[in-house]
Parts: C-alpha cells; structure tokens; sequence
C-alpha cells in the first residue's frame, strides 16, 4: 500500500512539529483526503493507529487544520551482506491540495531527514505513489518488483527435485501466523531489502476487508512441510468467473514464501492447479524468481516490472560501511548532496566481501556521482555502468566505474514484500 503523495514548493509557510496523540484522527484524516478521501476498513485504520510512532510523526498546521503530514518507522532493513541497518522507513506523506507549491513538502523532507540523521539510522526508505517527486531529495529506485497474469490453462510449470516430497494443508491463515512469520524471519538476511518484521508488523498479511477483495474470496493459506517441518506457506484469494465454455477464475496471490527450491515449486504448482481457475495473478514478487524459468511460455505470463522501494542515504559513510562488496574495491566517491550538505565531497569506500570502510578524504575522486545514484545502487539491484550510461555517473579514473558497479552488485536481487 503506497503512503505519499504531495509536491512542494520554495517558500515554507509553516513549519513541521511533532504530532500529538489526540491529533492523529485530523493528522490521519488529512492524509486520506489527499488520497482521494475514501475511508480505509476500520481493521486497517486501528492497525496503522497503533503502529504509528507519534515521536517520529510530524504535521504541518496552519490554524486547527492539518495541511501536511509525514512519518517514519523504525526498521532494520537487510543490506548485501546480510547485515541488518536501521532505516527511517518514511510513510504517510501527504500536501493538502489546497496548499501546493507553498514549500509544506520540501519543509518536511528537511525536517525528517535531520531527524533522522538525530536518530543515529544511516538509510531512509519509501515507497512512492508518484516516482518524480523524491529525487529531489536524494532518494534513487533501488529495488523493482514483477507481476505477472499467468494464463495457467496453457502454461505449464516444470518443477525441481523434491518437489513431490512437499507436503501441503490450507489453514486458517491467523491460525498459521506464527509459524508463516517463522519462515519470514529465516529469509529476511538471505535478500537485500527485505524488513524484519517488528511486533504488530505481522497483522498487516491478514488485513482483509471485503471492500479490498474486488469479488474475491475471503483470505485463503496453505502451509508447506518437508521433513516434518513447515518450509514455506501462500496467502491467495479465488476470484470466481464463468464463461460460455466453461469457468475462468482468477487466483490472486497475496504472498508466497519458501524456504528452498522445491517448497517454492510446490506452492507454485499448487496456484497452478486450483480447480475452476485459468490465471493466476501476481504482483510484487522478486524480479529473479525461479518460476519464470520453470514456465513452459514467459510471454504467456505477461511479465511487468514496477519501481519499489527508493533508498537514501543519510549518512553515506555508515551506510556504505554497513554493507559488503562482491569483487574488493577501493575508489574515492565524489557525492553531491545539496539537499544533505554533510554527506557532499569525497568519500574513500574500500572493501570486500568481508567487511568494507568509508571515510573522508582529500584524495582525487575516481567516480562523481549524487547521493541519488548512489542510493539507488546501494541495495546491488542498479548498476554503476547502468547510471552511467545513462549520464548521471562520471568516471574519473579509468577503470573505476568497472571496479565500482562489479563490487555493488548482489546475487541475489533486492526486493521489498511489503508495504508500509
């Protein structure tokens, strides 16, 4: 679920304050508005009441109405390496539309990331409703998700050794959420991107309003084991559809994770399969996913990618230290960060798969880039060579930009599985 919208202007006329607990029903009702006023199913609504942290939470007001809103979480996001880094997981943005270019958006961007350096959290992460409104800011499209309609009557799937060892049962999915949540913790080091899920975290997979089902079913799960132990689940819903020939359902896959190839395939397999249904229907999942290997027809799966998470960087020497390197390097960083000025000049990164530093120095840079590119390589999804021959890396040094992009990349792609 997307929570930003807004675009500033120059001049600020009122500045951010933290906000109070009994003024999130106007703070929240401002927001919603500025998302086109339909209210959110009261299950959602209490949810997001009680995860909001009121300290990390900022308003603007002009008298008794809230004209601008913005928040931030308190994550532990994994980095290449496996690493878990505090990041400011920045949700809940919204400029009423009556105070545009008035500098409300610019004036909270300013404010929460000087918290945020505060806070001692080297990232700052978001979803964007809008991709052209945060790079102002310093935040890159680090990470992409796919999607897929998969014409399941005419695709076929092949599957991996194991596969049939893969045992499977539906459960209630709030009867299963401690061991599904079990399973999510075991991969969350394993993928860049992914957030460890604190207490409260876990109830946003059950969310299931009627009015969000759009003539789906109720929430469906079932739960994989291999060797006695469960290895992976898949939450869906079964949109119900006839035809003159004959039914053509929809499965919609909500989330789906495993533990190893084979319970992957299994639960793929077991979507594929669903009486009465012709499509599957994706979205969100990693863009390096095995299925689209497995399928007999990848065009038949109409494949779609979609920008996710945007990273910045709040502190560029912590952050670049926090994560490892595929391939040893050692180049000197010319950043540019107007909106940050303390992250601006040079930075010396050497590292390698075993650890990596990052510290100011006076030496010649071998690459120029802004704190924007460079974020949004940080999560080894965007290479260097990439956005440089897109014009918005400069090498300096012969052979830098080689080095650099090898040693930022990941084997495994980052991906975001939620919301926030």
């Amino acid at each position: 679920m997307e929570r930003s919208t807004g675009n500033g202007g120059d001049v600020t006329t009122t500045e951010p304050r933290v906000l109070r607990q009994e003024e999130w029903d106007t703070w929240y009702g401002s927001l919603v508005r500025a998302f086109g006023g339909v209210p959110e199913p009261d299950e959602e609504l209490a949810l997001f009441r009680e995860l909001t942290r009121f300290d990390r939470s900022i308003g603007v007001w002009e008298g008794d109405a809230c004209v601008g809103t913005a928040g931030a979480f308190a994550f532990r996001m994994t980095v290449p390496g496996g690493a878990q880094v505090p990041a400011a997981g920045v949700t809940m943005v919204s400029v009423a539309a009556t105070h545009r270019r008035r500098g409300v958006l610019t004036s909270m961007m300013r404010r929460q990331l000087d918290d945020v350096r505060s806070w001692g959290e080297p990232l700052a992460v978001l979803t964007a409703s809008e991709p052209a409104i945060y790079g102002r800011f310093g935040y890159g499209a680090a990470t992409f998700e796919l999607g897929a309609e998969i014409d399941t009557s005419r695709v076929r799937l092949s599957a991996p050794p194991g596969t049939d060892d893969v045992r499977l049962r539906y459960a209630a999915p709030g009867d299963v959420l401690d061991v599904c949540e079990a399973v999510y913790a075991r991969l969350v080091p394993a993928r860049p991107g992914m957030i460890a899920r604190q207490p409260g975290w876990e109830r946003l997979g059950l969310l299931d309003p009627e009015s969000g089902r759009e003539g789906a079913s109720p929430l469906q799960c079932v739960v994989a084991r291999r060797g006695g132990e469960v290895t992976g689940y898949a939450r869906f819903r079964v949109r119900p559809a006839w035809e003159q020939d004959g039914p053509r359902g929809t499965v919609v896959l909500d989330a789906l994770a495993g533990l190893d190839p084979a319970t992957e395939a299994a639960l793929w397999r077991f979507l594929y399969d669903i009486d009465l249904t012709g499509t599957l229907s994706v979205r969100g999942r990693p863009v390096d996913e095995a299925w689209q290997h497995q399928v007999s027809d990848i065009r038949r799966c109409r494949p779609a990618l979609r920008d996710a998470l945007y990273v910045r960087l709040v502190d560029v020497g912590a952050a670049l230290a926090a994560r490892t390197y595929q391939a040893p390097v050692d180049v000197v960083f010319e950043v540019e960060d107007a909106f940050c000025p303390w992250n601006a000049g040079r930075w010396r990164l050497s590292g390698d798969a075993k650890g990596a530093s990052c510290e100011r120095t006076a030496d010649a840079a071998d690459l120029a880039l802004s704190v924007r590119e460079l974020a949004a390589a940080y999560l080894g999804g965007v290479r260097l060579g990439s956005l440089a021959a897109a014009g918005r890396v400069r090498e300096v040094r012969g052979g830098a930009l080689a080095e650099a992009s090898v040693a930022f990349g990941s084997d495994v792609a980052p991906w975001l599985p939620h919301g926030f």
